[in-house]
């Protein structure tokens, strides 16, 4: 049942995740979290979501922007170094309030309520009219690195933010997708080789199946995404990451993802 249930969720969010440059680990990551142990299914959660970065590089990687690359890419890579480390201290951090949802207990850990309130912020620069004609100067790209690193290896939340900050980088929309996809792609490749001492060969083994199943259904939902990218505007793509942006914060604040 995990096997149909993830590979489904990875296929529909992939299609979702090329036009907004995030949502495959924000939304993958809580299925995964179903059926393991938190620090293991971001790790594996980690795996599909680089084979598929990787598949949508060999897409359209060459239209990212190498200027942005070295201002956002490098620091994020090192913030993530150190957000990977991190989880891997405190993943029995207590939840800062809990609730009651339909019968179910919800919980509100502290880092996803900071990257929602964050998201929230970051949703309005694009949905307020006067705000919305502002840019990032190329000097904030640096911190928008640091906040998507960090908070992608902590939790495996980093394309919310990264798309917050490369949305308004004066980028056309087909360089727009490629940078976020080439910066994903190194900070899991960072976070991944911390992970790696929690996730052993046994467990790569036992769920071989898994992964593979959800990596293809990935793969074919970037493909698809990438067939309808001529097909939408710029403008579509900053109304719909700010929608996105705040629909992923109401759930992260309320402990659903």
């Amino acid at each position: 049942m995990e096997i149909i249930i993830i590979s489904i969720v990875a296929f529909l969010t992939a299609i979702l995740t090329f036009f907004s440059g995030f949502g495959l680990g924000t939304l993958l990551t809580p299925v995964f979290m179903l059926f393991f142990p938190v620090d293991i299914a971001i790790g594996l959660c980690g795996l599909v979501h680089f084979a598929n970065n990787l598949f949508k590089f060999f897409l359209v990687g060459k239209h990212a922007s190498k200027e942005v690359l070295l201002k956002f890419g490098i620091p994020a890579i090192i913030a993530a170094f150190v957000g990977s480390w991190l989880l891997l201290q405190i993943s029995d951090l207590e939840p800062l309030f809990s609730y009651s949802l339909f019968g179910k207990q919800l919980d509100v850990f502290p880092v996803k309520f900071i990257i929602a309130i964050l998201l929230v912020i970051f949703a309005l620069l694009d949905l307020i009219p006067y705000l919305s004609k502002l840019e990032f100067g190329k000097d904030k790209l640096p911190l928008g690195g640091i906040l998507s690193g960090f908070f992608g290896g902590l939790s495996g939340h980093q394309g919310a933010l990264r798309s917050a900050f490369l949305i308004k980088a004066g980028l056309s929309k087909e360089s727009f997708i490629a940078t976020g996809i080439v910066v994903s792609m190194f900070i899991d490749f960072t976070r991944l080789s911390v992970y790696a001492s929690k996730i052993t060969t046994y467990t790569l083994y036992e769920n071989k199946v898994l992964l593979i199943s959800a990596t293809l259904c990935a793969i074919t939902g970037a493909y698809l995404g990438n067939q309808l990218l001529k097909k939408v505007t710029l403008k579509f793509l900053q109304v719909f990451v700010a929608v996105l942006l705040i629909l992923v914060a109401i759930a992260l604040g309320m402990g659903i993802i």
